[in-house]
């Protein structure tokens, strides 16, 4: 399966941290390459860029835009608190979307810069922010550890939760599935489920869900 825009640049992001922005506490400020002129709607190059810079500039840019939830988030959260009579009334003179940004600023809370990945995305983040410290930084150890991308990160969340309810009774209807696997086959499952610090049951069901997510897709763009 080829890799997606996002995961390219997030696995550039992690070979080459030094090119691309802050290092990986975080410190330091992001520039743009100054050969580089930026407009609002555009982005001008100079004629014959090597690549290696143009890719630089890349990976550059990605961090830039990734960085900008964050940005968004401690901006509001700054103005809350040194403006709060003014802060509503200043956010709408921005033309920008009050609700919209609310979740920008409630991620921010949430994690507190020194808990914040530079390896991971702020949407990676996003995902776990409603849950308690220790899961928040249990499923971000796994996110960077195995590099999945935001989607990757939410439908294994959302596979273990289904499991949890299944094993307190929260389901309707429990499903009992029988399969019927050669040794070599088992031995292999076993192995990729390891890989991802799962048990084997854990391991199956999250791939039945992501299949099925895949179906779904599938077919609802066919209608």
């Amino acid at each position: 399966m080829e890799p997606t825009k996002q995961q390219t640049a997030e696995a550039a992001l992690r070979r080459h941290p030094s090119e691309t922005g802050p290092p990986a506490n975080g410190a330091g400020k992001m520039s743009l390459d100054n050969r580089a002129m930026t407009r609002r709607t555009s982005l001008a190059l100079p004629p014959s860029m090597p690549m290696d810079d143009w890719r630089n500039l890349g990976q550059q840019i990605f961090v830039i835009s990734d960085s900008s939830g964050w940005w968004l988030g401690d901006w509001l959260v700054y103005g809350q608190s040194q403006y709060p009579d003014r802060y509503r009334t200043a956010v709408a003179e921005t033309s920008l979307g009050y609700q919209t940004l609310r979740n920008y600023a409630w991620v921010a809370r949430r994690f507190p810069v020194n808990r914040r990945r530079s390896t991971l995305s702020f949407q990676h983040h996003a995902e776990v922010a409603s849950m308690g410290e220790e899961d928040q930084d249990t499923w971000l150890n796994r996110a960077d550890k195995f590099r999945w991308s935001r989607n990757e990160l939410r439908r294994r969340i959302r596979a273990t939760q289904s499991i949890e309810r299944a094993t307190k009774g929260d389901q309707r209807v429990q499903v009992q599935v029988q399969v019927h696997a050669q040794t070599t086959q088992r031995a292999r499952w076993e192995q990729a489920a390891r890989n991802e610090s799962k048990d084997l049951a854990e391991w199956i069901v999250g791939i039945l869900d992501h299949a099925a997510d895949g179906a779904i897709t599938e077919e609802a763009e066919d209608e």
